[in-house]
């Protein structure tokens, strides 16, 4: 009993010791651990947050008509620069039968008042010859058969308005006339002939004729989060691109941050503005969607490192590298940090361009990382 007992013992240990040495042979046949490193390069960071929106013009004119009727000629088209008082189109007026009426009896109630002071006229001058009436009274009566004369032609004027948009002696004033207020580019001529307009007045704002810009004048319009409104500034540069423009960056000035935002898709936009610096070489067309990039901070031909080589402190959060000191040695180095733009961030203090930095995804024997 005792021999079997001993010889359990004996073998549990020589088993123990087996597996002992087997669990040291293959630690020690894996392969070591190696990482890979990287220096710091000299490049520009530059911090920058990016907004979308569209290219406009910074003054756009919407040209409506005074009177409303139906287009007879229009005498331009998109693309088309004019100045101010150029004929753009001409309407054809729809008389209002009511107001035509009205307009119709108002000449025969002139009429009638016209005949009756040129009797009384005639009567008074008849009796002024024979000395019973005073000079006074004479000229009473004509200053009476001018003003009658005077309602009766413009009881004919207000019945032409009425009929046609237009009488004699208006000429360039014409109502029917529709003419630029302002000099520039015809971005777009919305109405054809045929088309029926409205008069702009208080109660309508009318239709439009013609819109008319100063395409030398550009805008970046567009919308920043919530997020990012708080790290920007009026002032601040602005490097424009447009989706249609291949390969061009423009420069450009933010000189307007709304000061309220509105709700959009369950977050909070703001809109912005920046105007464009005059391009002459390129034609912009307004409307083109664009993205801004707003510049917060550049650091031209610095030390920078990827931020992916960035450590931070347990304990205080202070930045640091660990830097190779032999092979496969590597020491804590702390780092000063400056500005960053998401993949590369400015050193400021701590390393030089000569310092290998431990990359934290270990090489594996097959050359893939963790």
């Amino acid at each position: 009993m005792k021999k079997s007992i001993t010889l359990i013992i004996l073998m549990s240990i020589v088993l123990a010791f087996g597996g002992s040495m087997y669990y040291l042979y293959s630690k020690n046949a894996e392969d070591p651990v190696v990482y890979a490193t990287e220096k710091a390069t000299t490049t520009t960071v530059i911090d920058k947050t990016v907004a979308t929106g569209n290219i406009l013009p910074l003054e756009e004119v919407l040209i409506k008509p005074n009177i409303s009727g139906v287009i007879e000629e229009v005498y331009v088209e998109g693309g088309d620069y004019v100045k101010s008082g150029d004929l753009l189109a001409r309407i054809k007026v729809v008389p209002n039968l009511n107001a035509l009426n009205n307009a119709k009896i108002a000449i025969e109630e002139a009429r009638i008042t016209l005949d009756d002071q040129l009797r009384n006229f005639e009567r008074q001058t008849g009796l002024f010859g024979k000395g019973v009436i005073s000079k006074v009274d004479l000229e009473r009566a004509q200053v009476s058969y001018d003003q009658a004369k005077q309602a009766y032609t413009a009881a004919q004027k207000r019945y032409d308005i009425v009929k046609t948009g237009t009488t004699a002696g208006f000429g360039n004033e014409a109502n029917t006339l529709i003419r630029a207020t302002v000099s520039g580019m015809v971005l777009e001529v919305p109405v054809e002939v045929g088309n029926q307009v409205i008069e702009s007045n208080n109660f309508n704002e009318g239709t439009t004729i013609a819109a008319i810009a100063d395409v030398d004048k550009m805008i970046f319009e567009g919308k920043v989060d919530e997020s990012e409104v708080g790290k920007i500034t009026e002032d601040l540069p602005l490097e424009i691109t447009v989706g249609a423009i291949e390969d061009r960056v423009f420069d450009a000035v933010l000189d307007y941050i709304a000061p309220k935002g509105k709700t959009e898709n369950g977050a909070i936009q703001f809109e912005i503005k920046g105007t464009l610096e005059k391009q002459d070489s390129v034609f912009i067309r307004a409307g083109l969607s664009a993205n801004a990039s707003i510049i917060l901070g550049r650091a031209e031909n610095v030390l920078a490192i990827k931020e992916a080589l960035v450590q931070f402190d347990k304990e205080d959060r202070s930045p640091y590298v660990e830097v190779e000191t032999g092979p496969q040695q590597f020491e804590r180095r702390d780092i000063a940090l400056g500005i960053s733009d998401g993949i590369y961030v400015e050193v400021k203090s701590g390393l030089g361009p000569e310092d290998n930095i431990k990359v934290w995804n270990r090489i594996q024997p097959d050359g893939t990382g963790n």
